[in-house]
């Protein structure tokens, strides 16, 4: 038996209320930003009280915690599959992009201008860690790679011995070095382009993104 099947109807319906929540919380962020979330006003849009809803979430940080958990836990669950399926750094970095360009809002509240006194909880630490690792694991470089110039292996000395963000991946420093590129170029990118910074500009933002990738993956 599945432990859906589990469920008590009561459960049930307590779940689907909650995921009708979160469904009406995206569309406030979508219009209004993180900041803007409001559970009475989507106690209004649901036909609920206030208190009604506080039910199913003790106050906007629970909520914005499990939009953030979700949106995380989506990113981590793809790019661990696009890495299981044989994505070397490139594959990773088009398994991004298609992630974010498919749901900009979700990419914005984990990867844009954080709520105002909004602290996320360790186990989205843990999460947003599965995704480094992922891309630490694609980054390692070849056997054959060619000794770094003198300004690339000072930035690797450094970052060997400040490594806290890479957790307890036994990674390199060319792939510290690697992965960090990857990780704030590829996000520069996006970012600017899911919020319309490229419109008007008469390019394409893949072809820019691409680039980048190639530059990256040399």
């Amino acid at each position: 038996m599945t432990a859906a099947a589990k469920e008590t109807p009561r459960e049930r319906y307590r779940a689907q209320l909650r995921a009708e929540i979160k469904e009406r919380a995206w569309e406030q962020i979508a219009a209004a930003g993180a900041p803007g979330l409001s559970l009475n006003a989507i106690a209004k849009q649901m036909g609920m009280s206030g208190p009604a809803l506080y039910r199913y979430f003790a106050n906007r940080d629970e909520l914005i915690t499990e939009l953030i958990r979700d949106a995380y836990r989506g990113l981590a669950d793809t790019i661990r599959t696009a890495a299981a399926s044989g994505a070397d750094l490139a594959g990773l970095g088009h398994t991004l992009r298609a992630w974010a360009l498919a749901d900009p809002q979700r990419y914005f509240l984990i990867y844009g201008t954080p709520v105002p006194g909004y602290h996320a909880p360790d186990d989205i630490t843990a999460i947003a860690s599965e995704i480094m690792h992922a891309l630490l694991d694609a980054a390692q470089p070849t056997a054959a790679s060619t000794p770094p110039a003198a300004e690339v292996a000072r930035l690797e000395s450094h970052l060997a011995e400040h490594r806290q963000w890479a957790g307890d991946h036994p990674a390199s420093p060319a792939a510290l070095r690697r992965a960090l590129h990857f990780w704030t170029r590829l996000h520069g990118a996006l970012s600017l382009e899911l919020a319309g910074h490229f419109t008007g500009m008469g390019f394409d933002p893949a072809k820019l993104y691409e680039n980048e990738l190639r530059h990256l993956t040399q």
